[in-house]
């Protein structure tokens, strides 16, 4: 294909998404998708000038005014777009056509979080809201007046305000909002579902759905979305005071009631712009709201004024994105996996897809209800999503991209392993499980859990060494891994001395691991990290542990009749017994918990950990709160007594507490906690 093809080509694709984007709201690819689409051809028409078109996309803002249920709107200040810095090396080229530009005169930058939702016009005369218009095209935009003016974070009368203001923002969808209408859309689609009826499209992220809801024809239904907004720059003035900075805009916009974001910073160097961006890629999902990168912005009024524009995009600003959590790609296969309880879970098999730091092969379904309700099937183009160390998750079909006729996935009768036992799905139950006990699916992973990082921790006995350990008959339980011998190991393939001798190592040095972890790694039903410790610092031995009664199991904080009956059932199991008697002879230690001895002072009080302090790394610091009867949550609420705040805290926590009314309290604050019981004066 010439150069001049592919040019025609990618206008013809990129023209195609944006009316998906910007006039459905229902994208068919991600946005890193679309992002290489753009680049691709702007380093075409960069090679070749002659290519240059000015109706290529490379050279407009979004995609116009494709709908005709809004009224069209002309921006008497044109809506630009922004160039993008997709790495550390972009940015830093930015920063020295910054430079260049201003021949060498240095700059002060604005930092601010990039906002995934829609870009937002909105005009005030007089200090009346008179109209919300969307970017369009960046000349011409659409009139949803009606509809922004539900949106209770917009203000609607503005006290000492210009004649005319014209203020450009964000409207989002916020995290806990668009969860809250995606069970809604879920809950409806199980009714359809159960009356024979397919289900919906389910909204895939807080972007799509936040731009369907500012669109609906009725505001009433926008109304109960839940919108929300960020201003955070001046558009068409009249009357306003004189600026010579845009931080001084934002204070601005503050003093009139516009929310500006709480995480705007002002630095002096490129430097802190890009430990600002850095910071915020690893914190992303500590906010209560979608952000897909950081913009940066010169500061100075009367130095942006000197660089100038693009045809489509200030040269004074640039978008930091961060890498993608969403793709598309291609599901070839819907299996199943059968865990250690006999729950069975199907996973997608994926075209392998970079997606949120790494390639991503498989997905999870979570259950039957799920790929029923998701209406996922092999052989259709999927959304893909990893959020940090999150589990990758399918997130729906893109059902423009369906084949015809492609057929719904049904669930497995019969159980993957060997055996074929008949799978059940009890009465009541979202999960289907295998209830064969010999099940070797089961069985293998029974002993992946036992030796996983938060239960026995044993380091190098992972999956594929546990498979290979069973199909040697070397390991039929997790007490069985206390008998391996060197030579045993060196009979495997691709076994040497070292690796015999690392793992023979791990396993000898996890005899000591504390009670709580024994107990977790056993594996009952239910029986987590939390209610492990709590059992622990109760009994203080195993051997109380398998003597005690359900009811004394019962009233252990944290525990509950559920998990008390599954953990008097694990061990009335005679197989089970035998595995706790092969790790007692192995010399495992089932001895006393070190229960504290100092007052419970913190009794009944939840104290939430944020951020690095000096004098406690995360697990000190929690087992101080916990030895004095509190408890250490991850997450804030009304019933927080306190947040403990260190360096680089979780900004949705501190928030939270802020807007909750929770004391918050610095690491000196912390230790008059710990020694007192008090809150400081």
């Amino acid at each position: 294909m010439t150069p001049v093809e592919r040019a025609h080509e990618l206008r013809a694709q990129i023209r195609f998404h944006n009316e998906r984007y910007y006039a459905d709201d229902a994208p068919v690819v991600s946005d890193a998708e679309y992002d290489q689409l753009v680049r691709e051809l702007a380093a075409l028409e960069a090679e070749l000038p002659e290519l240059v078109d000015t109706e290529s996309p490379s050279q407009l803002v979004g995609a116009g005014v494709l709908s005709t249920a809004f009224s069209p709107v002309t921006h008497r200040v044109p809506m630009t777009s922004l160039d993008n810095a997709m790495d550390a090396e972009e940015l830093a080229a930015w920063g020295e056509r910054i430079a260049r530009g201003l021949n060498g005169e240095p700059a002060r930058f604005v930092c601010e979080l990039k906002i995934d939702g829609l870009a937002m016009s909105l005009r005030y005369e007089h200090g009346v809201f008179v109209q919300a218009a969307t970017r369009g095209d960046g000349r011409v935009g659409e009139d949803v007046t009606a509809n922004v003016a539900t949106i209770a974070s917009v203000p609607q009368q503005l006290v000492g305000a210009p004649p005319v203001l014209e203020v450009r923002g964000e409207v989002y969808l916020p995290i806990d909002a668009f969860e809250r209408l995606k069970a809604a859309k879920q809950a409806e689609n199980e009714v359809r579902v159960a009356a024979g009826r397919k289900p919906e499209p389910v909204p895939v992220n807080p972007r799509n759905a936040g731009a369907g809801s500012l669109r609906q024809k009725d505001p009433s239904i926008t109304a109960e979305r839940e919108l929300a907004f960020w201003s955070y720059q001046l558009g068409d003035v009249e009357g306003a005071p004189e600026f010579t900075s845009h931080h001084e805009t934002l204070e601005y916009l503050h003093t009139l009631g516009f929310p500006v974001n709480p995480e705007i910073r002002v630095v002096d160097s490129l430097d802190e712009v890009y430990a600002f961006c850095r910071h915020w890629q690893e914190h992303r999902h500590d906010l209560g709201y979608e952000i897909d990168g950081a913009v940066v912005k010169v500061d100075s009024l009367a130095q942006r004024e000197q660089l100038g524009f693009t045809s489509r995009a200030p040269r004074w600003a640039i978008a930091f994105k961060f890498p993608p959590e969403e793709r598309t790609t291609l599901l070839r296969d819907i299996q199943v996996s059968v865990g250690r309880t006999g729950r069975t879970t199907p996973f997608a098999v994926l075209e392998p897809v970079f997606v949120g730091g790494s390639t991503v092969g498989m997905a999870t379904l979570h259950n039957e209800d799920q790929v029923r309700l998701k209406d996922v099937r092999p052989g259709d183009t999927v959304v893909v999503r990893k959020a940090g160390d999150v589990i990758p998750e399918v997130v729906g079909p893109v059902l423009a991209m369906r084949p015809e006729g492609l057929p719904a996935w049904e669930f497995p009768r019969l159980c993957p392993c060997p055996l074929q036992t008949e799978l059940v799905r009890p009465e009541g139950e979202a999960d289907t499980r295998c209830v064969e006990p010999e099940c070797p699916f089961q069985r293998d992973q029974r002993i992946i859990y036992f030796g996983s990082r938060g239960a026995m921790d044993i380091e190098g006995l992972g999956d594929q060494t546990v498979l290979q350990l069973s199909e040697a008959g070397l390991v039929a339980d997790p007490g069985d891994i206390y008998s391996l011998t060197r030579e045993q190991l060196m009979g495997l393939e691709k076994w040497g001395t070292t690796k015999a001798d690392n793992l023979l190592a791990a396993i000898e040095g996890s005899k000591s691991r504390p009670l709580p972890r024994v107990l977790t790694a056993l594996g009952a039903k239910g029986l987590g990290p939390s209610a492990s410790e709590a059992i622990a610092r109760r009994f203080g031995t195993l051997d109380a542990v398998m003597a005690a009664t359900e009811d004394e199991l019962a009233t252990t904080d944290g525990v509950g009749p559920t998990i008390a009956a599954s953990i008097v059932r694990w061990f009335a199991n005679p197989a089970n017994r035998t595995i706790v008697e092969k790790l007692r002879v192995a010399g495992v230690d089932f001895g006393r918990v070190d229960i504290s001895v100092l007052p419970p002072i913190l009794a009944g009080k939840a104290v939430v950990v944020t951020g690095t302090l000096e004098g406690f790394n995360r697990e000190e610091a929690e087992a101080a709160i916990k030895d004095r009867g509190g408890k250490s949550p991850g997450s804030v609420s009304a019933k927080t007594f306190a947040v403990v705040v260190g360096a680089e805290p979780g900004a949705s926590k501190l928030t939270k507490a802020e807007a909750l009314g929770v004391p918050v309290l610095d690491e000196a604050g912390f230790r008059h906690l710990l020694d007192t019981g008090e809150l400081p004066e």
